[in-house]
């Protein structure tokens, strides 16, 4: 099932939009960055910030999360201008637990199944 979703990005130096185009699988998929983010965060030795691309790069445009202190959003419209735009965010003390009701409750909109995998294997995965 494919999904369209649009980034709208608004500041006083820059004003944009870009559509993200993903599918069911897409979205499950965004259970592992957020599972991957989480562990990053109780790993206080990282020498890098953790970074994850969602939807995949390279097919549509698509957001690059970095867990950095503020977080940085990233929205690359890497298939069409090329263009990135980056913005640090504060996401607040409980915005991953806030993204998991939203992708549940997108989940089920969607009538999406849940997807498998427990989640310290997810968050291993994603940071290869």
């Amino acid at each position: 099932m494919a999904i369209a979703a649009e980034a709208i990005v608004t500041s006083g130096f820059v004003n944009g939009a870009v559509y993200l185009g993903f599918d069911s699988e897409d979205l499950s998929d965004w259970g592992r960055p957020l599972d991957a983010i989480e562990e990053a965060e109780q790993e206080a030795d990282l020498d890098e910030p953790f970074t994850a691309d969602w939807p995949q790069s390279g097919r549509t445009a698509y957001l690059r999360f970095i867990a950095e202190d503020p977080y940085v959003v990233e929205v690359h419209d890497g298939t069409s201008t090329q263009i990135v735009v980056s913005m640090p965010l504060d996401m607040g003390e409980e915005w991953i637990a806030e993204s998991r009701e939203r992708l549940q409750t997108a989940r089920a909109a969607l009538g999406v199944a849940r997807g498998q995998g427990a989640h310290s294997a997810a968050a291993r995965a994603m940071r290869g």
